[in-house]
């Protein structure tokens, strides 16, 4: 993939001039196929053109930009030959490319800055379609686009015959479906499901024990119905694991109740507004030591924070709008650029809930998209705070709706400072509110012991804040920790 060309409307015009310097500065050559002034024009005539380049074989790959990329998507795809995927974020750009096989991207100028449109187009350029099933699968595509994707039976990819129903049930002899929908469907996902063999989920299951080490011990904590303290690991587990919705599998050699690298998923978190430097230096020093995601500090704390942790794993993250949510948007924004310019690679923003409640939903999408758009100019990852004490199960899941829309990264129970903290029957609530998205959940505020960390875990949080943070490792550990034995924050 040497050559590539480029297009857009007016309203991508800018976008493309950045990327196309991109795509030099990686050894490639571009075709630019226009718009070459600021003046408005209609995006259907350049998406055909870089169409047309893909699917004569000129160009490896094209890539389109206009407003919201949905319309340069439309019109390319009527080019015999191309497949054009809008991508908005980087697990749409890599599954584009790995399970379909797109040889032209389009972008919205509109919804992402030029950072994540750069990351965006790397994850597009650098991921291949290899896979059998997925090649089958994109074969079937191009057979639609053909004509001649009811010429035999075995064109669904199953093992029946051309001369009765197929494997599937879905079709007859002349490639007909025969079955009703709800039919195929079942078989379709039953097939897709049994494509791991158990050969297969065992060999998985081997080398994540190997990876983390097998023999780092026993399970120590109690029996508990997700694991065997003691036993082999059993690739059926991992089969109910994905059958529940799990995205990631630990195991660490003989099975755990929850892994001791439970570290990992959490923010250790000081954001009392009578910290000291002292306990900041301390906060980042123990996130190095554990081994935590990040820690959680004010802005006034982030360039400090910073320094103590430059060069180490641990990243940091702060407030903005906090706690109140009451700031104007902009405000809230600017919070965030300055904060990411002095080291923060996460910003949790605690949304306008009184507007919220005012049934507003277009203020919040714009509270969260303004927020949303600074940290992917400053290529850090947004995380929105909904303070779930105050809202109703509608308003929650509102919210989250919201902040999906926005791109957002994760949605987040509380600020600590409120009435109420995390509850599990929240995080499921948020997590159901957010699947099928890239985003993730984050559980805070009240979270002070191992057992009530592995309960949001398995609600469906993917991130923990968190002031006693250590108390919940050394718990995890087996150690026994007095009662007085929390953080330093508020969380």
């Amino acid at each position: 993939m040497r050559k590539i060309a480029i297009g857009a409307d007016h309203g991508g015009y800018e976008l493309k001039g950045l990327l196309s310097e991109h795509l030099k500065a990686r050894g490639l050559d571009v075709i630019d196929c226009g718009t070459f002034t600021k003046q408005a024009c209609d995006y259907p005539q350049f998406a055909k053109e870089v169409a047309m380049r893909v699917a004569s074989g000129e160009v490896g790959a094209g890539i389109m930009i206009d407003g919201a990329g949905i319309g340069s998507s439309m019109a390319a795809n009527k080019v015999p030959g191309v497949r054009a995927a809008l991508c908005y974020d980087l697990s749409s750009a890599r599954n584009s490319r790995e399970h379909n096989n797109a040889n032209l991207m389009t972008l919205g100028a509109g919804l992402i800055g030029p950072a994540l449109a750069t990351q965006i187009v790397d994850a597009f350029l650098d991921t291949e379609c290899t896979a059998e099933r997925h090649l089958r699968r994109v074969e079937m595509i191009n057979a639609i686009e053909r004509g001649t994707e009811g010429a035999s039976a075995s064109t669904c990819g199953c093992s029946g015959g051309s001369s009765g129903p197929c494997a599937c049930g879905g079709h007859g002899a002349a490639g007909k479906q025969t079955g009703s929908s709800s039919d195929v469907t079942s078989k379709q996902l039953e097939s897709e499901l049994t494509e791991l063999s158990e050969t297969d989920l065992q060999r998985v299951a081997d080398r994540i024990a190997s990876m983390l080490g097998a023999a780092s011990g026993d399970c120590t904590g109690p029996e508990c119905g997700f694991c065997k303290p003691s036993g082999p690991v059993d690739p059926e587990r991992l089969r109910e694991f994905v059958a529940m919705g799990a995205d990631r599998i630990v195991c660490r050699g003989n099975g755990c109740d929850v892994p001791k690298e439970i570290a990992r998923y959490i923010d250790h978190t000081l954001l009392r507004p009578d910290a000291t430097y002292e306990q900041i230096d301390k906060l980042c020093k123990e996130a190095m030591e554990f081994g935590f995601a990040s820690v959680c500090v004010n802005p006034c704390q982030v360039k400090r924070s910073a320094g103590i942790l430059r060069g180490s794993t641990v990243k940091v993250c702060t407030v903005v709008g906090f706690p109140l949510g009451a700031n104007v948007a902009e405000v809230k924004a600017l919070e965030a650029r300055r904060a990411i310019r002095e080291g923060a690679r996460e910003i949790d923003m605690v949304i306008n809930v009184g507007a919220l409640k005012s049934g507003d939903d277009e203020a919040i999408y714009h509270d969260i998209r303004c927020v949303v758009e600074a940290c992917m100019d400053g290529g850090a990852i947004c995380k929105v705070i909904l303070e779930t004490a105050l809202l109703t199960n509608d308003e929650k899941t509102r919210a989250c709706i919201a902040a999906r829309r926005a791109r957002a990264d994760f949605v987040k129970t509380s600020t600590g400072f409120g009435p109420g903290g995390a509850t599990a029957e929240d995080v499921a609530l948020m997590s159901d509110a957010v699947k099928g998205s890239h985003m993730g959940v984050k559980a805070s505020g009240g979270i002070r012991s191992f057992d009530e960390a592995t309960q949001m875990i398995r609600a469906g949080a993917t991130r923990l804040g968190v002031s006693a943070g250590v108390r919940i490792v050394q718990e995890s550990k087996g150690v026994t920790v007095s009662s007085n034995g929390g953080g330093d924050g508020k969380y």
